[in-house]
């Protein structure tokens, strides 16, 4: 990996397998801005940062390298060999068209706690209110990073400082409808040690999914989308109705239950199912499968 340095940015010759619009646009995370460049502005473990491809170069702004070594590698899994995990699907031509589509995608190591709460929030909604919502309790409940491109930006609230919310006020301000009392209890089991939040890490995708649909308001959807975006289990094959949809149509020829899609989506792609899934979350959307 080249790395060049120039003043505020962080420039990565030739990065393969690296595209922000597929990353940012494939359902994985909901705190970006497109800009008028192209380029996305992501916030991130009290970070902000600007992520532009130019050619076949990234150009990462307004960060330093000591941060580009110690949050963004590991936030953009820049120590994955992508290019190898496509190889896996070399003998399936449905997959290697989809992967022709988002070649740039990679899945984000994202905050545990934000993203179980980001998922709750995501759950029966739609991806603009869905950051609204986030970005609202981040305002209300979070610590002010820094502006950056004339919008201020905030820290996600950690459980200690979100478990202080009032319901009424996640509603009615934040905009998360009944998902009000549902954040509220999951923030305070984590605070009160009421939930095994900071074991979970190094469980099995089995024994995490199992674990945080114990949660209220978390089903097994969401767990799968937490279990593969928050704590990297790549094997994790989230369906929602948008990847039945898609799964149908490129593989089933036909309408079946959401759990053989899913058994098929681990069976078939195995240890990066977690990955597959999101090439095909994208192709679905490019070519409007299941509109």
């Amino acid at each position: 990996m080249e790395i060049v340095i120039d003043n505020d940015d962080i420039i990565i010759k030739k990065l393969e397998n690296f595209d922000p619009e597929h990353i940012f646009e494939c359902g994985q995370a909901f705190r970006w801005d497109r800009e008028e460049d192209g380029s996305y502005t992501v916030v991130a473990f009290n970070r902000v940062l600007n992520v532009l491809k130019v050619g076949e170069d990234v150009i990462f702004r307004n960060t330093n390298l000591e941060d580009f070594e110690n949050i963004w590698k590991n936030y953009f899994d820049l120590n994955t060999e992508y290019k190898a995990i496509q190889e896996t699907f070399n003998s399936d031509e449905t997959m290697k068209k989809c992967i022709e589509y988002g070649d740039g995608i990679r899945i984000l190591q994202q905050d545990e706690f934000e993203t179980i709460i980001s998922f709750m929030i995501s759950a029966n909604n739609r991806i603009p209110q869905i950051k609204k919502s986030i970005r609202l309790i981040c305002e209300k409940y979070g610590n002010f990073i820094e502006t950056y491109n004339n919008r201020d930006y905030y820290s996600f609230p950690t459980p200690s400082e979100l478990s202080i919310c009032k319901p009424e006020d996640l509603r009615e301000h934040c905009r998360v409808g009944f998902r009000d009392e549902r954040i509220y209890k999951v923030a305070n089991m984590i605070e009160n040690g009421e939930f095994p939040f900071y074991d979970l890490k190094n469980k099995t995708r089995e024994e995490i999914r199992d674990t945080l649909i114990t949660l209220p308001g978390i089903g097994e959807k969401i767990a799968d989308c937490i279990t593969l975006f928050g704590y990297d289990k790549k094997d994790s094959f989230p369906v929602d109705v948008w990847i039945k949809r898609v799964m149908e149509t490129l593989y089933f020829g036909k309408e079946v239950k959401k759990k053989e899609v899913s058994d098929l989506g681990r069976d078939k792609f195995g240890k990066y199912a977690g990955v597959a899934q999101q090439y095909l979350f994208y192709y679905g959307r490019e070519n409007k499968i299941g509109k």
